[in-house]
């Protein structure tokens, strides 16, 4: 089992354990979207869709969603956050809701997955609230775009190195 730390010994999933290490600032940003109709987005960005204001409520499932991280994914460890921000950047002409988060700790092990389960959690919640427009709406790439902090330092999607050869390629 050499290589996976969420592994014991027999090859059983543990909690990794990070007593030992240092307590540093760090921080994530996630991204994904929600491909939609035009008239959904238009809908969301003048307040027109009756379950009430799509945006404010996403926001705070984003938030609610990161500091819940570790109840969704069974090896994280909970995590005193001291910011989660979420942002939504809404294209009519695309039929397209982008969706940021951005997350930071001072811990011993780092937010990536805060900022990726604040997305999701963002962008379910914006299928929960649009559903009735449009029962085909996409949630799609769903990514670390940035993590700072730590033994393994930064990483930014892009830059030379960030991303292992191969690990990146479109779906079929």
């Amino acid at each position: 089992m050499d290589g996976f730390t969420h592994l014991n010994e027999r090859g059983l999933p543990r909690m990794v354990d990070v007593g030992g290490k240092e307590e540093t600032d760090r921080e994530a940003v996630a991204r994904g979207r929600v491909r939609t109709t035009p008239e959904v987005v238009a809908a969301i960005r003048e307040g027109r869709v009756k379950k009430g204001d799509v945006l404010a409520v996403a926001q705070v499932a984003g938030i609610m969603g990161a500091k819940r991280t570790a109840e969704w994914i069974p090896l994280c460890h909970p995590l005193p956050l001291t910011g989660v921000d979420l942002s939504f950047e809404l294209d009519e002409t695309g039929g397209t809701i982008d969706i940021e988060a951005r997350v930071r700790t001072r811990a011993r092990t780092g937010v990536e997955m805060e900022a990726l389960t604040a997305v999701a959690a963002a962008a379910l919640t914006l299928y929960d609230m649009c559903k009735a427009l449009d029962r085909a709406m996409v949630i799609t790439d769903i990514r670390l775009e940035e993590k700072r902090g730590g033994k393994s330092g930064t990483f930014v999607r892009g830059e030379p190195g960030a991303v292992p050869d191969g690990a990146n390629r479109p779906l079929p």
